[in-house]
Parts: structure tokens; C-alpha cells; sequence
């Protein structure tokens, strides 16, 4: 059986400072016929399981306006041009700009946030030895953020109301519980 789509036409659609949008005319494998593929580019993005010494998950809280409410977070943001292959030095000013700490980071996981329709991969990095920043870099001037050490149980909490239901943070929780047992 064949699974791979042979693209046919790209149309743009929109070229942003985030993202781009195509639509793609395709042919279906194994005789299928044709189909229209709407897509999403993106840059890809870092993200920070930051765990102090005493194994509290540094958690940001912020407005997010796609979704019209206040989110959950662990440190993170998107590439900027030109970063490519420089994903541990993007985690790194995340973790500083966000949260004020610098730390030791090592990757854990790299995964796609929607790959039916976006090619958004996110390398999500481990940050231990973490230590405050006296004169850290400053957040992006659009960002408002509240910065919380939370134990493993309150991060739990968080998921069990609702209120955290950020794919990446979850992500980044199962990986505390298994690393460290859920210790709270």
C-alpha cells in the first residue's frame, strides 16, 4: 500500500511574520484521485521543562489570545529567523527572557504540535542547576507574564480544572513523572 500525496500546484495564501499558509492540489496514493491540502508553515519552536533544585516545574502564566483566556505554560517560544540549528541557544534566551533563570538545558524530545495540517515541530529541552539572572534579557515587549514554581501536585491540579491544557506543557509533565515519580 502507498501512503506519500504527490503534490500537483501550491497556491500561497498568506506570508507572515509566524507562519504561511498554502493550499496544495494533490494525488491521492493507490488510485484515490485528487484532494486540496491546506497547510501551515512554521519555523518551529523551543520549549523549557525548568525544574529548580528543590523539583518545583517553573511555570509561566499568560493571556493567550488565540483561545481568549489566561494559559498555563512551561518557558517557550518560536524560532526566529535565521535560528534554525540553533534551537539549545532559542531555549536558552526563553528560559532567561520569560523567567529570569539561566540553567544547564538538555533535549528531551522533539515532536509536531498538529500534523494534519502544520509542520510545526517543537524541541522540548530540560533545564536543571537553574539560577535567578540579576540583570536578565527583557520579555518581548507584547508579553505579560506571571512566572510560578509549582510543585508536580499543583501542576496536576492546574490539569484537573481546566485551567492547564497546553499540549507542550503536558507533554513536558509526563516526562517529570516518569523522570522524577511524580515527586512532589
Amino acid at each position: 500500500m502507498e501512503f506519500e500525496e504527490k503534490t500537483l500546484k501550491r497556491q500561497d495564501i498568506f506570508d507572515g511574520h509566524i507562519f504561511k499558509v498554502v493550499v496544495d492540489d494533490v494525488e491521492l496514493p493507490n488510485n484515490l484521485g485528487q484532494s486540496k491540502r491546506e497547510l501551515i508553515f512554521h519555523r518551529g519552536a523551543v520549549a523549557v521543562l525548568a525544574v529548580t533544585p528543590d523539583k518545583k516545574i517553573v511555570i509561566v502564566k499568560q493571556y493567550r489570545k488565540a483561545i481568549e483566556a489566561v494559559s498555563y505554560e512551561i518557558p517557550a517560544g518560536k524560532l526566529e529567523v535565521g535560528e534554525s540549528g540553533s534551537e539549545l541557544e532559542a531555549a536558552a534566551r526563553e528560559l532567561e527572557e520569560e523567567t529570569a533563570y539561566t540553567g544547564h538545558l538538555s533535549l528531551l524530545y522533539e515532536f509536531y504540535t498538529a500534523i494534519g495540517f502544520c509542520n510545526e515541530k517543537i524541541k522540548l529541552y530540560l533545564a536543571t542547576d537553574l539560577e535567578k539572572v540579576p540583570n536578565p534579557k527583557p520579555q518581548d515587549e507584547d508579553e505579560v507574564i506571571e512566572v510560578l514554581e509549582l510543585t508536580y501536585e499543583d501542576c496536576m491540579e492546574l490539569v484537573s480544572q481546566g485551567k492547564l491544557a497546553d499540549a507542550k506543557t503536558l507533554i513536558a509533565l509526563q516526562y517529570y513523572a516518569l523522570q522524577f515519580g511524580g515527586d512532589r
